[in-house]
């Protein structure tokens, strides 16, 4: 075992003597040490269950003959940071996770890890972890938030936001926008709708990391405390047959979880994640694939925001599992990818029927055709954007409109909520990409304040920043290249028409190629938003928003 390294051995007795500083006992260092890597915290709603979680992980790793040792992992709460400079340290943990987590489990020669994540980024970061440390490892999240309800509907954070651009567009009242604070949250758990958080946990079932659940059952039902209590049973089963992540996580693997996304309607943040979980297995990921995959993929779910479903109710109509089976009716998955069960995938889904075709429609009647999230190209992005087109209206698959051009979020909701912005606008926000913002915020402020004018059928928003998986509307993320190295978002100038046509998979700016080679001989770099700390450190390294915003040290 690994874990010999630091618990056997004369050579080994100062190490032991600390084990026995903690209390850990003879018998508990002959068995492997399992690290449990806990994102307990008092700051997420989706995390404020996790020490519950953790407590029946440990108890299952005991029965099953590990010892647990519990250790911690950071996470944000993208919507308590949102709108504000808060959101630049969202995406940029993600890698903080990742590193922290492999210097805990390789400075300590753990021989498996439980990986316990809800929210955002700790979900990816973690799986980064898992492939790049590869030991036995399994995920169990802290499991999806319940819906409110407000006047007698189903509502979620979406809601929330929207509340406010309503009371902007003075819609709603100050008392409505109060009773929807007081409503839409109601339980702990990663928010209810297909956001980031539930989109990640869903493609870590797909992925095989986590059991059949992890992705769907409630935070509040006990059926996630025995899931729990299996999980930390079913690592050391891991550990007795060696199957590791890079085992799991496979080329093969990752294009399911692609193909999942597309019939589930992830959030677009699935489009940096992916990518960076592969970069993790040496898999070369281009985000063109989604085209492919959603040519042939049918959209069988819309949950929130891009339908009135919430995540409860894909639960109870069969989950992750009933989604991939219906999928496998027309043979779109690698069913031979092993999993943490110990089964291959094919073994996992077989007989998981379809209880609600409300919910996840049958694959012979879909949502469309064609998957939920998709690829632009055009001048205005070479290297490629990234929207959530199952929660786009039909009317807004095809626009043209005017540039308004925005240098920051803060000015684009300033304008937006002072009715600047008119039906029939592009809006562009710019330098929000990873190195721009730094961060690459998510931009769920603005296009809430849209849609809550009641603007949401007739603006589009482009940006080299990113959309919280609560957006919905015609917004265009990931634009690549981006504003803060020349790409030509930096270029577009205020009334420049653009061209979007998702059906077509363009992203186009009206402007001749003479007129935007003459607008780079002039443009000039931005001077950096922060200079120093984490930020300034995370933006010297990190790449394009197309290539997953992955770290690299720079060339010389």
């Amino acid at each position: 075992m690994r874990s010999d390294t630091v618990t056997k051995g004369v050579q080994q007795a100062p190490h032991r003597s600390l084990f026995n500083a903690l209390g850990y006992t003879k018998e508990e260092l002959e068995r492997p040490l399992v690290g449990v890597v806990s994102s307990y915290n008092e700051i997420v709603p989706g995390h404020m269950n996790l020490d519950k979680i953790t407590e029946a992980v440990k108890m299952g790793v005991s029965m099953a003959g590990g010892t647990p040792v519990m250790v911690p992992a950071i996470a944000v709460c993208d919507g308590i940071a949102m709108g504000h400079i808060g959101m630049k340290y969202s995406l940029v943990t993600r890698d903080l996770i990742a590193d922290s987590t492999e210097a805990l489990a390789m400075a300590h020669q753990f021989d498996a890890l439980v990986m316990i994540p809800n929210c955002d980024k700790n979900v990816p970061g973690l799986l980064m972890a898992a492939a790049r440390i590869n030991i036995p490892t399994i995920f169990v999240s802290g499991g999806p938030m319940l819906a409110g309800h407000v006047k007698g509907q189903k509502r979620s954070l979406s809601s929330m936001f929207e509340a406010v651009g309503s009371y902007a567009a003075g819609t709603m009242t100050e008392e409505d926008v109060c009773e929807f604070e007081n409503n839409v949250c109601p339980t702990c758990g990663s928010c209810s709708g297909m956001y980031t958080a539930n989109s990640m946990n869903c493609l870590t079932e797909v992925l095989g990391m986590g059991l059949p659940g992890n992705g769907t059952i409630p935070a509040v039902y006990s059926e996630r405390i025995r899931l729990a209590k299996h999980a930390g049973m079913q690592v050391m089963e891991l550990v007795k047959k060696n199957i590791r992540p890079r085992d799991i996580m496979t080329e093969k693997a990752v294009l399911n979880a692609l193909t999942v996304d597309m019939a589930l309607g992830c959030s677009t943040n699935s489009m940096l994640h992916l990518p960076a979980i592969a970069h993790e297995i040496g898999m070369d990921f281009e985000i063109d694939f989604a085209n492919g995959i959603s040519a042939k993929t049918p959209n069988l779910c819309h949950l929130a925001p891009a339908g009135p479903t919430y995540m409860e109710d894909l639960n109870e109509a069969g989950g992750v599992s009933a989604v991939m089976n219906e999928l496998n009716k027309k043979d779109l998955l690698n069913t031979d990818c092993m999993t943490v069960t110990g089964k291959t995938l094919g073994e996992n889904i077989s007989g998981c029927g379809n209880r609600n075709p409300e919910v996840i429609r049958p694959v012979d009647n879909p949502y469309s055709a064609t998957g939920g999230l998709a690829v632009l190209k055009g001048n205005l992005a070479p290297d490629g954007s990234v929207v959530k087109r199952s929660a786009v209206v039909e009317e807004m698959l095809v626009h043209e409109g005017p540039a308004r051009v925005f240098e920051c979020e803060e000015d684009a909701i300033t304008a937006i909520k002072g009715g600047e912005i008119h039906p029939g606008d592009v809006v562009v926000i710019r330098y929000e990409g990873p190195k721009g913002g730094p961060g690459m915020r998510e931009m769920l402020n603005p296009t809430s304040a849209i849609a809550g004018m009641g603007l949401g059928s007739s603006v589009a928003l482009i940006t080299d920043g990113r959309f919280s998986g609560a957006s919905r509307g015609a917004s265009i993320g990931h634009v690549s290249p981006e504003a803060a190295v020349g790409g030509p978002i930096a270029l577009v100038e205020e009334g420049d028409i653009i061209k979007i046509n998702i059906p077509e998979l363009k992203l186009e700016l009206n402007v001749s190629d003479e007129e935007l080679a003459e607008r780079k001989r002039k443009w000039q770099p931005k001077e950096p938003n922060v200079k120093t700390g984490y930020l300034a450190r995370y933006a010297s390294m990190v790449t394009s928003g197309n290539r997953g915003a992955i770290l690299e040290i720079p060339k010389s």
